[in-house]
Parts: structure tokens; sequence; C-alpha cells
């Protein structure tokens, strides 16, 4: 589901009217730039800003965001953050894959597989679905059979998944790709350039609340 489609909530209109004379750079219209998230979540680390993507290597917008999405990350400042998270929706297949993520970023080949991920999904119609089918293809990439198989079924990674389903639900996230700054805002747009350039207006907003 994109940005676009997504719906928000309507709300705070008073709050981001009082905000708008101490920060009239900022995005400033609740429900239509963000979402407030209530309650506000914890996040991390505390001295930085954190930008929470939930996203699904089976999601096709997510696909399209990942290199607009990158190329951002790129340029952040140093304090700020961003967090991944592989959402299930409840799904087996989609199980599979956020455990395929989290085993890449334990093996050390997230970076260089990543993008080939998405496009053997979304290109060229690869089944990274089941366990046997995308061990093979990771095995083909250069990837330990053994060492990837391990990790697959380990119990943290596992944990992992969980974890991130559970922050989804408290998110309340109904579709991906969703972005979150600070714990505080879900971010609205029209298309993945107009969200990302919220983004950078709501971490400008997290940065001065903090200050």
């Amino acid at each position: 589901m994109s940005f676009a489609r997504r719906r928000f909530v309507r709300g705070a209109a008073v709050l981001a009217a009082a905000l708008s004379l101490s920060l009239p750079l900022q995005a400033q219209t609740a429900g239509k730039d963000y979402t407030p998230i209530n309650p506000v979540q914890p996040t991390d680390d505390p001295a930085r800003i954190e930008v929470v993507e939930f996203f699904s290597y089976g999601c096709p917008h997510c696909a399209d965001l990942s290199p607009l999405l990158n190329a951002w990350v790129d340029r952040l400042p140093a304090d700020v953050v961003v967090r991944k998270v592989p959402i299930t929706f409840g799904r087996a297949a989609w199980a599979n894959i956020a455990k395929l993520y989290y085993t890449l970023e334990i093996t050390g080949d997230l970076k260089r597989l990543e993008p080939v991920v998405f496009d053997a999904i979304h290109k060229e119609r690869a089944n990274l679905f089941e366990e046997k089918a995308l061990t093979a293809w990771v095995v083909s990439k250069g990837v330990d059979g053994k060492k990837f198989a391990e990790t697959f079924n380990s119990f943290g990674v596992m944990s992992k998944v969980r974890r991130g389903d559970q922050m989804a639900q408290a998110y309340k996230i109904t579709g991906v790709p969703a972005l979150a700054v600070q714990g505080k805002y879900m971010v609205g747009g029209k298309d993945h350039a107009e969200a990302l350039a919220i983004t950078d207006k709501l971490i400008a907003k997290a940065r001065a609340e903090k200050k």
C-alpha cells in the first residue's frame, strides 16, 4: 500500500497551530503531513532522532522506495538514525522474508544483497518466500549455506521477527512502506519523494522539541 493510499487519523490540529509560531519552517499539518502516534513509542537511542521504516521485501511499493530511501539515508546528519523493521502481517511467506532480512544482517550480507532481493522478487519473480528456495538463492549469491540456515532458524532471528510485528501493532501499521519519526509522527505524503521531504521536516521538528 502506497503512502497516498493510506488513510490518516484526523486530529491534533490545535497542537499543530500552536507549534506553527515557533516552528514556521517545519511540517505543521496534522492529518496531512503527519499523523500523531498515540501513545508515543519508545526509541532505542535517546541521544539521536529515530526514523523507523516498516517494510516487507514482498511489497512492490517498498521496492520502489528502497533506492530513494538509501540515497536519503546517506545524506542524514549524525544525530539521526534509521531503523528498518520488516513486518509480516501474519503471513507465513512474509515471515520468511522478514527472517531473511535479519539473517543477512547478522551474516554481514545485507548491504550487498538487499537491492538484489527486491529485484529478485519483483523483477525476476524468484520464489524467496519458502525456506528451501530462498536458502538455495542466497547460496547462489555467495552466502555460506550452513551459517545462513543456522542463523535463519535461530531463536535470535525469530525473536527479532516477533518484535517487529509487536512494533507494527504498537504503531498501528496497516500498510507498508510506512515511516515514523521519533516514535511520535507517522509520515504522510502523496508519493515517496514527498514522504521523504516531510520526514526531513519532522526530523527538524523533533530536533527542536528535544532542545
